[in-house]
């Protein structure tokens, strides 16, 4: 079967495309748009589709609108309560609604030869559990999990918890709006002069940098209830700290208890989770737990969760947030219809282009590039220099993380390439950078998370004889957040990795995400192109091509 998954509701607009029970492609609609998010959360913006993905994954597949069976639409309009009835204040959500309910005509319109009748609505939460257990290698060597999810909103819920085994999920408890975990994080990430429903991960990581002095006057508002469910009130944030001014950068040495109360609710969090989790435990004394949802981006939390509660294993589907949900809607359509589902054994399920195609881009933009023999030694000689490199390999990754394929990599053991990393990038200097290490190497040097860790999506301390010798990739409470690399994933990263640990007895190298602040990841090969050109970066790699900028410069 031939099943296409949509996610257009809210943000993060998405497709994920599953041909006999196996993911072909995934994308985000932003990486070929190149608008951040694919477009905002706001019910006028519910008719877009992502109509730029879903023409490159059904070109990638060799596929044409009549050749689907069915297309899974990650939101059932008829699940939704009145905005008053779950006192959300927002009278426009019925406009969502009507938009959503036409989403069969809208989807035909925009694929002509698709039957409307072959859309299905899948819910929310539904399609979040879906992407994580469906898609998990180790519930499907555990034959099922629990599963957890947890976000702003779906239709009525934001939260799920339960267990999936063949395939069929059974829902032990939905936590009802307007209560929501996601909700609180959103509006703190709004107080603190941030964009909601984007740069929440900016709270995480201001976190770190503060006291959790008010947690327990927060948990009022913010607490689990014992029954797998939780109370979530947004609180008034300025009774604890100033609003800061939309766009007002957080600065430590003006600091008015922004960042105390960034690691309050980070803390009410933590304790709200893994009290949930370990509720769910309780109930399936499952060894595997699998989360999604925009909350299990929280890497700080998963950490907590993975540590705290009985569960052995827990997997957090790469692609967490509501982009995930294109997955989760195909896979369970998939699921439903007998199909064997294949867990995902990677994420790198976008677009690429064969060396030739490189080669010919390179050529008609007048770079002068070579192709070396060792490719691996020439980028270990850069990043061993001191250069910082744009690298460019194979599949675009599906979901936020810069896994090695479109990522930004530097020396670790140089501080000062943290702030230079975020000038490069024109971002907060409070933000960390994360560090790619050999997976054989990993627990040597990090622990407290679990390990292999192949999506950077759990927190690891970091041995204290190992700080001062990768100081870039320690954040600012001794931790990092690690992506294990393996041959059998990512082998040219690897070759990398062991070439630069031969040049300087380091099996880490600093990794970021190909793009600028404010912009998508790096998608194509003119956008990568286009951020050498602009930034301070030192090589581009594009697949095993290299340019280097003095070759550039001194060809103008």
């Amino acid at each position: 079967m031939r099943i296409l998954g949509i996610n257009a509701v809210f943000h993060d607009t998405a497709v994920a495309l599953v041909v006999d029970g196996e993911v072909v492609f995934a994308a985000e609609e932003e990486r070929f748009s190149r608008r951040k998010h694919g477009k905002r959360p706001v019910p006028y913006a519910t008719w877009e589709l992502p109509d730029l993905a879903i023409g490159h994954a059904l070109r990638a597949a060799g596929l044409t609108a009549a050749d689907l069976d069915l297309v899974g639409y990650s939101y059932d309009p008829r699940l939704v309560l009145p905005s008053s009835e779950l006192d959300l204040g927002d009278p426009d959500d019925a406009i969502r609604t009507r938009y959503a309910e036409r989403a069969p005509e809208a989807i035909a319109t925009a694929l002509p030869g698709l039957d409307p009748a072959k859309v299905r609505f899948v819910p929310h939460h539904v399609a979040h559990a879906a992407s994580a257990a469906l898609a998990s290698p180790e519930a499907a060597r555990a034959g099922g999990s629990s599963v957890l999810t947890v976000d702003g909103r779906g239709e009525r819920i934001s939260s799920l918890a339960g267990r999936y085994r063949g395939g069929v999920l059974e829902v032990l408890h939905e936590n009802r709006l307007p209560h929501s975990l996601g909700f609180v994080y959103e509006d703190l990430t709004r107080h603190l002069g941030f964009t909601h429903s984007s740069d929440e991960y900016k709270v995480m990581a201001l976190a770190s940098y503060g006291k959790p002095r008010f947690a327990d006057e927060i948990a009022e508002f913010v607490h689990a209830t014992g029954d797998g469910g939780f109370v979530a009130k947004v609180p008034d944030f300025s009774r604890w700290a100033a609003a800061l001014a939309d766009g007002e950068q957080w600065d430590p040495r003006e600091d008015s208890g922004q960042a105390d109360l960034a690691a309050s609710v980070q803390e009410v969090l933590e304790r709200t989770l893994v009290d949930v989790a370990t509720w769910l435990h309780a109930q399936t004394g499952d060894n595997v737990l699998t989360m999604a949802g925009g909350t299990a981006l929280n890497c700080v939390a998963n950490s907590r969760i993975w540590r705290e509660t009985p569960f052995e294993q827990v997997y957090v589907q790469p692609a967490a947030g509501d982009s995930g949900t294109a997955l989760g809607a195909a896979l369970q359509l998939s699921a439903d219809a007998g199909e064997l589902v294949a867990p995902l054994q990677h994420v790198a399920l976008g677009r690429s282009w064969s060396d030739e195609e490189l080669a010919q881009w390179l050529t008609t933009a007048r770079l002068p590039f070579t192709t070396p023999a060792d490719l691996a030694g020439e980028v270990a000689d850069v990043l061993a220099a001191d250069g910082v490199v744009a690298w460019f390999d194979g599949r675009a990754e599906f979901g936020p993380r810069a896994l090695g394929h479109r990522s930004l990599l530097a020396h670790p053991g140089r501080k000062e390439n943290l702030e230079r990393l975020n000038d490069v990038k024109g971002r907060e200097q409070f933000r960390p950078v994360a560090p790619m290490v050999l997976a054989d190497r990993a627990a040597g040097i990090f622990s407290g998370g679990p390990v292999p860790s192949p999506y950077m999506l759990f927190v690891h301390d970091v041995d204290p004889q190992w700080r001062e010798r990768i100081p870039a990739v320690v954040h600012v409470d001794g931790t990092a957040r690690i992506q294990t690399i393996h041959d059998d994933r990512t082998p040219h990263i690897a070759a990398l990795l062991r070439a630069f640990e031969e040049r300087t007895g380091l099996p880490v190298v600093v990794n970021t995400s190909l793009n600028t602040a404010g912009r998508p990841m790096v998608d194509d090969p003119r956008d990568a192109m286009e951020l050498f050109g602009s930034a301070p970066v030192d090589v581009l790699v594009l697949g095993p091509h290299l340019v280097r900028r003095n070759q550039f410069t001194q060809g103008r």
